[in-house]
């Protein structure tokens, strides 16, 4: 696998480090999640291929514990907010001062400066700040998040193990770690590059525009049977391809770019979709250029001739489906984990043996609560 070799320690927390440290681990790279000692169970929901160590950091002797573990370590990516890893004594000075080529990634809202960087946010608070919310959203309504996918996972996680890797690379020459200072606003922006080069095309109001709803073939319709279809006909040869599979002969109807009919030619589209069920529209527009596709639920998607041909979903053992870790690799592809998340403390002795601790060391730490061994004894 790509990344095998690399040892990563990830700080518990929410959504956006756990999703990096899981493409890290679908890549290879051997990841340990950090959870608080006693804790009934992690927030990690992408805990997959991971291991669990479970120390108290409000402890001196469970900071040593994990300032040993990044000295063995490529990478340590931690969640919380500007300079709380200062204050337990473990921030990049410390750290890359024991370790050098320590890769140390640092997932935050806001970043770790400017005003903002001491609140509490989420992924709207995010996108809000970066421009990006302003344009998602339908006329005349309020702005719409696309649930937490581009904060937290696209200008989050992803973002954030892009330049763990850029790193690992530069270091192949320097022998250098450095800080990567990984935040959402910043992310969530940088994703919408292509919205900040092409503002022309945004220049309408929200849901008025070419690809956010405004034009009637950019847009998704619903179907006699209550489900959807999506319709993407944006070049001219694709679009007459969607006009005969709808029946409409180009020549009776306004140009496609007269945005003046946009809106009722929406209505008549809208007319015949809800003509005939998703099943009968995709014996219509299944392998041809329409650009036109059935929206699947999360049940059906794993289930679609094309995504099954391509082995696109894999089940755990609980028979839970996720998916595949992407993009493929032709030698080295990454290869989800199908066991089930890793509970907390459930690899501290494991860990910890591989870090280099005695076994009467993981005893002593284990009674004074500096590390929590999951239910594991630790017998001399």
């Amino acid at each position: 696998m790509a990344l095998r070799g690399v040892k990563v320690v990830e700080l518990a927390g929410l959504a956006p480090a756990p999703f990096c440290g899981l493409i890290l681990s679908d890549f290879g790279a051997k990841v340990t999640r950090v959870d608080k000692a006693r804790a009934a169970m992690s927030m990690d929901m992408l805990g997959r291929g991971k291991r669990s160590v479970a120390l108290n950091l409000k402890q001196p002797e469970g900071v040593d514990v994990l300032r040993r573990m990044c000295q063995k370590s490529d990478v340590l990516i931690e969640p919380f907010r500007a300079g709380v890893m200062e204050r337990l004594g473990l921030g990049p000075d410390i750290l890359m001062k024991d370790n050098p080529g320590l890769i140390y990634a640092r997932m935050t809202g806001f970043g770790q400066s400017g005003p903002f960087s001491q609140m509490a946010g989420h992924d709207i608070n995010y996108i809000s700040l970066s421009g990006m919310l302003s344009i998602l959203g339908r006329k005349h309504e309020n702005p719409i998040p696309p649930t937490n996918l581009l904060g937290d996972f696209a200008g989050g996680g992803l973002t954030c193990a892009l330049g763990i890797l850029m790193a690992l690379f530069e270091r192949t020459t320097s022998g250098k770690g450095q800080v990567i200072d990984a935040n959402m606003v910043e992310g969530a922006s940088y994703v919408g590059s292509f919205i900040w080069h092409t503002r022309f095309m945004f220049s309408h109001e929200r849901g008025e525009n070419l690809l956010d709803t405004g034009a009637h073939f950019y847009e998704t319709y619903k179907t006699k049977d209550g489900k959807y279809m999506a319709v993407g006909a944006l070049e001219p040869q694709f679009y007459a391809q969607l006009l005969e599979g709808l029946g409409l002969t180009n020549e009776d109807l306004p140009p496609q770019m007269d945005r003046e009919s946009w809106p009722s030619m929406k209505e008549r589209f809208a007319t015949i979709f809800s003509s005939k069920t998703q099943a009968e529209w995709c014996k219509v527009f299944d392998g041809t250029d329409a650009c036109t596709t059935p929206i699947l639920s999360m049940e059906e998607a794993p289930n679609h001739p094309h995504n099954t041909s391509r082995d696109s979903f894999l089940t755990n053992q609980d028979g839970g489906v996720q998916p595949r870790p992407a993009p493929v690799l032709s030698r080295t592809p990454g290869v989800g984990g199908v066991g089930p998340q890793p509970k907390v403390g459930q690899h501290t002795k494991e860990v910890m043996v591989e870090t280099g601790f005695s076994e009467e060391e993981i005893q002593k730490l284990a009674e004074c609560g500096a590390v929590d061994l999951g239910g594991i004894k630790s017998a001399l």
